[in-house]
């Protein structure tokens, strides 16, 4: 039901779709007019980590490439309860090193994603800068599922106001995914890791969300680490609103201020 909701969002005529592999994955390439191909964002997608796929987040991921200035991978990362943490971890890790092996610069490189995907987004830069990887330039994280621990307050205080989530579907899906590892482990909450050394990071979240806290404490984390992290809180937005782009216009300008960020960084300037 929810990839057959997602599949039935508009997309712009003018965006090229491909399937792709990275390392070995399944994967969606998208290209829209004028892109550059020596660079490329890399996109995660969101769906609690146990539903969601790059075709039904082809709009939303091409159009952050497009707002970028780049070529689009989104990748089709293993999905729980099937591969459970830290699978979509290893997934990631291993998209973004083929993205390199392709002959990408890592300065030229960028990550995003969203929900779960920009959890996994955070929780990918810590995973490489632990393997001794070469960094990408940037990464954003649309309202990131940060904290699988259950105890953020918004999950309580936003429950109210939010159209879209609630706790007890995210714990469920959070038991699913991590089988039985810690949900504190900093790779499954990255609000828990150190941030220390990773690249420039944006967080745009909604005002609405009960996942609100989880951008807070990892904007607070990333305080704590000395690490670059811009925090935007969208007032009155819900959970990923720039997948309505189409009809709102807040979606569109998300999108467009989370582009200029990401292509500032792809050319080396202040971010």
């Amino acid at each position: 039901y929810f990839d057959a909701m997602l599949a039935g969002m508009p997309v712009a005529e003018d965006l090229t779709f491909t399937p792709d592999t990275l390392a070995g994955l399944p994967a969606l390439h998208t290209l829209s007019p004028g892109a550059a191909t020596d660079a490329a964002l890399l996109y995660l997608h969101g769906g609690a980590y146990i539903s969601g796929n790059p075709q039904g987040y082809r709009g939303l991921a091409a159009e952050l490439a497009r707002a970028a200035g780049v070529q689009g991978f989104a990748l089709d990362y293993r999905l729980a309860p099937e591969h459970p943490f830290p699978a979509a971890v290893d997934d990631a890790v291993a998209g973004y090193e083929a993205l390199l092996a392709r002959g990408l610069a890592p300065g030229r490189v960028v990550l995003a994603g969203d929900s779960a995907g920009g959890g996994l987004t955070a929780a990918t830069l810590v995973a490489l800068r632990d393997k001794g990887l070469p960094l990408p330039a940037a990464a954003l994280m649309i309202s990131p599922w940060a904290d699988l621990t259950g105890t953020s307050a918004s999950l309580v205080s936003k429950a109210a106001e939010d159209p879209t989530l609630t706790a007890e579907a995210l714990g469920i899906a959070a038991a699913y995914y991590l089988g039985g590892a810690s949900a504190a482990h900093p790779l499954a909450s990255p609000i828990h890791a150190d941030l220390t050394g990773l690249p420039p990071m944006l967080i745009q979240v909604g005002s609405v969300e009960i996942l609100l806290g989880d951008s807070l404490a990892l904007a607070a984390a990333a305080g704590r680490d000395n690490a670059p992290l811009r925090l935007e809180i969208w007032p009155q937005m819900p959970h990923v609103w720039h997948a309505f782009a189409f009809m709102l216009p807040e979606g569109a300008k998300a999108i467009a201020d989370a582009g200029a960020f990401l292509s500032g960084a792809l050319s080396g300037g202040m971010v």
